[in-house]
């Protein structure tokens, strides 16, 4: 009898592990602060939040751009050990004072070339992990402490010595990247044959469940980015110190580690679906609780604590029914969707639209907004759980 893939030993995947403690140790630093060090540069709240959204726009591009070129190649590994590289180099230019067009500049090249890197490994991991999600859980939680490690230690940093040694440490973590990329096994992947007409998928775009998803990705993703972009000014603005700031995003990274580690456990109970919508309901009431309850330390670590599900069950939710909904030569493609249009184009709206409602109307709107659209995501998180239901039926 034909079985399916077996996943792979723990031995192979502990390279995965250490590319994904250094890249988010080098993301644990980086968003967070990024918006404060722009601050300490003397730019505008808009300006901020243009500068902040050129991540979300290499998103757009970039994932669907290196995956091509993976498959073309087969070379993943030396493209990671590429990107990294020109990633490392184009930090430099973070030490040059060339005001908001340099420093723009700088992160559209920066962010194109790292925007892409999980994209990449992620879809690895989900072909070696098999479907089994709690060795997928185990692997990723070491890229939940990279960034837990940083957001706390550079938080305290920055309290202490200021925002001046901001390129310094992006210099320091895109090289512990550089270097995992060299742990990785240096094999040659057969790329796809050229005469072979590749799969459509317009056929999986067609279906009306994937359309839902991809919408409450959208609204779900979007709503984040208040997180993203603006926890950090919102937490200064009302009196927090760095410190504090960081112990707040490190709070929810505590607990999407104790998701991760025993999400095998736990995920099973109930279908990516209905996980799908939990998670939004619980975006909607963590951004409403930072709007309505900012100024109470307490009611933060709540709302943070929500991270376990606004975040780390969605993400292990959302890799599993793109995994379900592309599979096979599908699925680069459709991981360069997941980020794409979740990152990509939710991450550009989230962070203008963001700024903009900042700038005239201060943050608590801007996170009631983000509390709104994380019903939006709940509605078509809905929406997909039925129609999911009436093809299983169909089935």
């Amino acid at each position: 009898m034909a079985s399916g893939p077996q996943p792979a030993g723990y031995r192979q995947l502990v390279p995965f592990a250490a590319l994904s403690a250094s890249y988010f140790a080098h993301i644990g630093f980086f968003n967070p602060y990024l918006p404060l060090w722009l601050k300490a540069q003397g730019l505008p709240i808009t300006v901020i939040s243009l500068l902040a959204s050129v991540q979300s726009l290499t998103r757009v591009f970039a994932p669907y751009a290196w995956g091509a070129l993976s498959d073309r190649t087969g070379e993943r590994v030396k493209l990671l050990r590429l990107s990294a590289t020109i990633a490392l180099v184009a930090s430099l230019g973070l030490w040059w004072p060339g005001g908001a067009w340099w420093i723009g500049l700088v992160l559209l090249l920066l962010f194109t070339h790292t925007s892409s890197m999980m994209g990449l490994t992620e879809a690895a991991m989900a072909h070696l992990v098999a479907g089994d999600w709690g060795r997928y859980g185990k692997v990723r939680l070491w890229g939940s402490m990279g960034f837990m490690v940083t957001v706390f230690v550079a938080g305290a940093w920055f309290e202490r010595f200021g925002m001046g040694s901001f390129p310094g440490w992006t210099l320091v973590t895109l090289a512990c990247v550089l270097l995992c990329t060299w742990c990785l096994p240096d094999a040659r992947e057969a790329a796809h044959e050229t005469r072979a007409a590749p799969e459509p998928i317009g056929a999986a775009l067609r279906r009306p469940v994937v359309r839902w998803f991809f919408a409450s990705l959208l609204f779900h993703v979007m709503a984040h980015f208040a997180i993203y972009g603006f926890l950090s000014l919102y937490l200064d603005a009302l009196g927090y110190s760095k410190t504090t700031i960081g112990l707040l995003w490190a709070v929810s990274v505590i607990v999407e580690i104790a998701w991760f580690y025993a999400q095998g456990r736990l995920i099973v109970r109930f279908p990516m679906e209905q996980w799908l919508l939990l998670c939004a309901l619980a975006t909607s009431l963590r951004m409403a609780i930072t709007a309505g309850l900012g100024g109470w330390i307490a009611a933060l670590f709540v709302a943070q604590m929500l991270h376990a599900l606004s975040f780390a069950t969605h993400h292990t939710a959302c890799i599993a029914l793109v995994t379900k909904h592309f599979p096979g030569r599908l699925r680069a493609r459709g991981q360069a969707l997941f980020t794409v249009i979740g990152y990509g184009i939710g991450g550009v709206i989230g962070v203008l639209a963001g700024g903009a409602i900042a700038a005239r109307w201060g943050f608590q709107p801007l996170f009631a907004a983000a509390a709104l659209l994380g019903l939006l995501a709940a509605g078509c998180a809905w929406r997909v759980q039925v129609l999911q239901g009436r093809d299983a039926v169909l089935v």
